[in-house]
C-alpha cells in the first residue's frame, strides 16, 4: 500500500509541473498541426520559366508548395531578407520553420533567433550553415540541418574548372575576343600546364576528396591539410599526401584550394600575414566561404602580383555590394555564388528539404549526417 500511495503521489507531481522552460524546450518532437514555413531564395525573374526543373529560386520554391499547402501548412517564400522592414522580418515572430540557402543567405542572427518565439527548425537548402549563428541556435534549443552531400559534385567540378581557368590564363584571352583584340603574347606569358604543379587543398571533406579524385589524371603533386587524416585507401586512390602543418604546406603550393567550413577558427584565416608566406605567383580557388579570407589583403596581393590569380564564387557579405574590392582587383575570375546551385544540385537539395520536412511533421529523426545543431550540440566540423 505504501508503494501504491508513493506511485500516486509521483503521478500527481508530474501532472502539476509547469511547462518546460529549459533552453532546449524548443527541440523537435512530434510536430502536428498547421505550421508556418518561410523560405528565402534568390529571385529568378525572367529566367524562372526557362527550365521547369529550376526549383531553387523564389518562383520554383523548391517544388514543395503544393505538397505543403495540401497538408494545411502555410508557405511564405521571399528574396527580401535584409533590413528592419524586409519581408522576412514580418514573419520572424510566428514562423515555425525557416528554409535558407547559401546562395542568397538570410543571416539568422542571435537577435533574430530571440524574436522567433515559435521557431523550431532551421533548414539549409544546400551545404553550409554558417549564415546562422549556430551557437545562439544551440542555446535556444533549435534544430539546424542541411542537405549534406547534395551539391558536393557540383562544387568539386566547379573548382576543377576554376583551377584550369587560372592556370591557363583563360580570361584575358576571352576578354580579347569580345573586345576585338588579338594578342597571343599577353596571354601566353603566364599560361601553364596543370601537369606537374603542386596543388594543395585546405580541407579534405566530401568536396575536397572529390576534387582530389578529379585532379589525379592530371598528374599533379597533390597535398591536403585537414583535421582528420584520410583513410589509407583514399590516399592511395588519389595519391594525395597529408600535411599536418598548414603553414608548412602552403608555401609548397602552386595552387591552393579552400575547402574548409567557415568557423570561428577559420574566419579570416588567410590574413595579410598568412598570404605573405605563400609562394609568389600562387593561384587560389575559394568556393568555401568568402569570410575565410581577409578581403582587402586578397585584393592587395592580387594588385601586387603576389597572388597571380584568384577565383571563387563566395563573398562576404552576399550578395556582394557594388563596391566590393574583389569586383575590381586584377587577375580575378570571380562569379556570383553559383557552384552548388546547378539544376542537378537544386533537385537534390529540394528533395532533401522535402524529406526532412516530412520527417519533422511526423516527429521522426533526420539522417544523422544532416544535423548541424541537435539537442544543443554543434556538429564536429563547426566545433
Amino acid at each position: 500500500m505504501a508503494m501504491l500511495r508513493a506511485a500516486k503521489h509521483a503521478v500527481r507531481a508530474l501532472g502539476s509541473r509547469t511547462p518546460d522552460s529549459s533552453p532546449f524546450s524548443r527541440m523537435l518532437h512530434s510536430s502536428t498541426g498547421s505550421k508556418k514555413i518561410v523560405g528565402v531564395f534568390y529571385k529568378a525573374n525572367e529566367y524562372a520559366s526557362m527550365n521547369p526543373k529550376f526549383v531553387g529560386c523564389v518562383e520554383g520554391s523548391l517544388g514543395i508548395r503544393d505538397w505543403l499547402e495540401s497538408q494545411g501548412h502555410q508557405y511564405i517564400v521571399t528574396d527580401d531578407k535584409e533590413g528592419p522592414n524586409c519581408e522576412l522580418e514580418k514573419h520572424i515572430a510566428d514562423m515555425h520553420v525557416l528554409i535558407t540557402t547559401p546562395f542568397h543567405p538570410a543571416y539568422v542572427t542571435e537577435e533574430r533567433i530571440k524574436r522567433a518565439k515559435n521557431l523550431q527548425l532551421l533548414l539549409t537548402a544546400g551545404i553550409g550553415s554558417d549564415h546562422i549563428d549556430l551557437k545562439a541556435a544551440a542555446e535556444a534549443g533549435l534544430t539546424v540541418a542541411e542537405v549534406t552531400g547534395s551539391n558536393v559534385v557540383s562544387v568539386a567540378e566547379d573548382e576543377l574548372m576554376r583551377i584550369l581557368v587560372l592556370v591557363r590564363n583563360f580570361l584575358p584571352g576571352y576578354h580579347q575576343v569580345i573586345n576585338g583584340k588579338w594578342n597571343v603574347a599577353a596571354i601566353a606569358h603566364r599560361a601553364y600546364d596543370l601537369e606537374g604543379k603542386t596543388i594543395g587543398t585546405v580541407g579534405a571533406g566530401r568536396i575536397g576528396k572529390l576534387l582530389l579524385q578529379r585532379l589525379k589524371p592530371f598528374n599533379c603533386n597533390l597535398l591536403y591539410h585537414d583535421r582528420i587524416k584520410m583513410d589509407p585507401e583514399m590516399e592511395k586512390e588519389t595519391g594525395a599526401k597529408f600535411e599536418e602543418d598548414l603553414d608548412k604546406m602552403l608555401p609548397k603550393c602552386d595552387v591552393i584550394v579552400i575547402n574548409t567550413p567557415l568557423t570561428e577558427k577559420t574566419r579570416g584565416l588567410f590574413n595579410r600575414e598568412k598570404i605573405g608566406k605563400l609562394k609568389k605567383g600562387v593561384l587560389i580557388v575559394n568556393n568555401a566561404r568568402g569570410a575565410i579570407m581577409d578581403t582587402q589583403a586578397v585584393a592587395d596581393a592580387c594588385s601586387s602580383g603576389h597572388i597571380a590569380g584568384y577565383s571563387g564564387d563566395v563573398w562576404y557579405p552576399q550578395p556582394a555590394p557594388k563596391d566590393h574590392p574583389w569586383r575590381y582587383m586584377p587577375n580575378q575570375a570571380m562569379t556570383p555564388h553559383i557552384s552548388g546551385t546547378t539544376i542537378d544540385a537544386q533537385l537534390r537539395y529540394a528533395a532533401g528539404v522535402k524529406d526532412m520536412l516530412d520527417r519533422y511533421f511526423k516527429g521522426e529523426e533526420f539522417p544523422p549526417q544532416h544535423y548541424i545543431v541537435k539537442e544543443g550540440k554543434l556538429a564536429s566540423q563547426y566545433q
